[in-house]
């Protein structure tokens, strides 16, 4: 079992930039990466961004290419989003999840909100 949890979501006005992180806990070894996914009311769920743990590979939907940034830590069994350029279409609870070596996102976080103001 891998224990996930988002911090420093909050509110930023268009244009502003926030970092969030996932801390990952418990059975690591069994985590191959972690995706980042977003849920706004009224959409379907989407995971902007990703990355793994062993080379750093990395993928960002066309939604967050170029303003959004995933990063890792092994030591610190933690990965980022820095978010910059926020738009309002940003608002969702974002949640991180980690991948399973069975490419299947079976851990998730408890989410974080992010509310972009315009």
């Amino acid at each position: 079992q891998v224990q996930l949890v988002e911090s420093g979501g909050g509110l930023v006005q268009t244009g502003g930039s926030l970092r969030l992180s996932c801390a990952v806990s418990g059975r690591t070894y069994s985590s191959y990466g972690i995706g980042w996914f977003r849920l706004a009311p009224g959409k379907e769920r989407e995971l902007v961004a990703s990355i793994t743990w062993s080379l750093g590979t990395t993928y960002y939907a066309d939604s967050a290419k170029g303003r959004f940034t995933t990063s890792r830590d092994n030591a610190k069994n933690t990965v980022y989003l820095q978010m910059d350029s926020l738009k309002p279409e940003d608002t969702a609870v974002y949640y991180c999840a980690s991948r399973s070596h069975r490419n299947q996102y079976d851990s998730w976080g408890q989410g974080t909100q992010v509310t972009v103001s315009s």
